[in-house]
């Protein structure tokens, strides 16, 4: 069920209330493990740990923890850690992408270079398993090596893909599971294996999230071509001319004419929207129901998640859980 801006707003401060003094943990924990010998590299993480970032990743750890049993020292480490590679991703996403701003704010890169920048994240995610080790747990490695593998071959796999046009949804659907989805599954299943959770269990938490993790992206797919600057916090549109040919301008592609796929063609070569207007792309994707189709998409993907959710038994995590499969589909930014 699809909820009024008024719900969400009540909706996404009851989740917080439940997790707050928890968060407020976690954020302790990744200030103190984000000091690092040389001053640049804690200068950069604090940066970017003070950007207003949504923390949904850590949310979903403390949360999944708490559905099966309860918040432990584990869980907090764990939430931290998560939100530092995390935050490792976007710093090299950054640098890749040639980002200029970040949350609204300038981008690391920007203000400290991409030479620095490069070793900053490397630090960053060499510093989460510092952190992640301590649990003396390999399936806890297991986990997030094999995240973090999934998350550089995406990295690799969206590299291959930038600039070109005939990306067919496949191709696009596997580089959101190995980018975004694959982290949101490892939360879930981190938080409920702390939490105490059976194996059985910990896999159904990483399925809910890995469903959650796709919607997720692909509302983030539309939200960069229809927010706006201030709500999404960097230029809109910024996907395509960066190169990356997403999901909405992939089911446009299926039935656009000739003269439309020029138009995106010309905004993949020449990186900006000069001699294409952005409105165009817009009017185009629109045409072609190419937002619908996306929205539609993700409701499947949040509905499967929702219906996994409720296997559980009922408490307000159970709830917060169910509540945040609406806020991802139905969020602004």
């Amino acid at each position: 069920m699809a909820l009024s801006k008024l719900g969400q707003t009540l909706t996404a401060l009851e989740i917080l209330e439940l997790v707050k003094s928890d968060l407020e943990r976690v954020e302790r924990e990744i200030n103190l493990e984000s000091v690092a010998s040389v001053d640049v590299a804690t200068t950069i993480a604090r940066h970017l740990q003070s950007g207003g970032g949504k923390r949904l990743r850590p949310i979903l750890v403390l949360l999944a923890s708490k559905l099966v049993g309860g918040v432990t020292d584990s869980s907090i480490r764990l939430a931290a850690v998560v939100e530092m590679i995390h935050t490792a991703t976007l710093v090299h996403d950054d640098v890749i992408d040639t980002a200029k701003t970040r949350r609204g704010r300038p981008s690391s890169n920007t203000i400290w270079g991409n030479h620095t920048c490069v070793l900053a994240g490397d630090w960053l995610y060499m510093q989460a398993f510092h952190i992640a080790l301590r649990e003396r747990n390999f399936h806890v490695l297991d986990l997030l090596i094999a995240l973090t593998q999934m998350m550089v071959e995406g990295e690799l796999l969206q590299l291959e893909l930038i600039g070109k046009i005939n990306i067919s949804e496949a191709d696009y659907m596997e580089l959101v599971d190995r980018k975004t989805a694959s982290l949101f599954s490892a939360c879930a299943k981190l938080g409920a294996l702390t939490g105490g959770a059976d194996e059985a269990t910990e896999a159904r938490m990483g399925e809910f999230s890995w469903n959650l993790g796709i919607a997720f992206q692909l509302v983030d797919d539309v939200l960069d071509f229809t927010s706006h600057e201030k709500v999404l916090g960097k230029p809109v549109g910024s996907d395509l001319r960066e190169g990356k040919v997403t999901l909405p301008v992939i089911y446009a592609l299926e039935d656009a004419t000739a003269e439309e796929r020029g138009m995106v063609e010309t905004v993949l070569k020449d990186a900006n929207y000069e001699r294409v207007r952005f409105s165009k792309i817009l009017g185009m994707i629109e045409r072609h129901r190419g937002f619908e189709r996306v929205r539609e998409r993700a409701q499947a993907f949040t509905d499967k998640a929702r219906s996994i959710v409720t296997e559980f038994p009922e408490s307000p995590y159970q709830r917060a859980l169910t509540a945040l499969t609406d806020l991802v589909t139905e969020r602004d930014h």
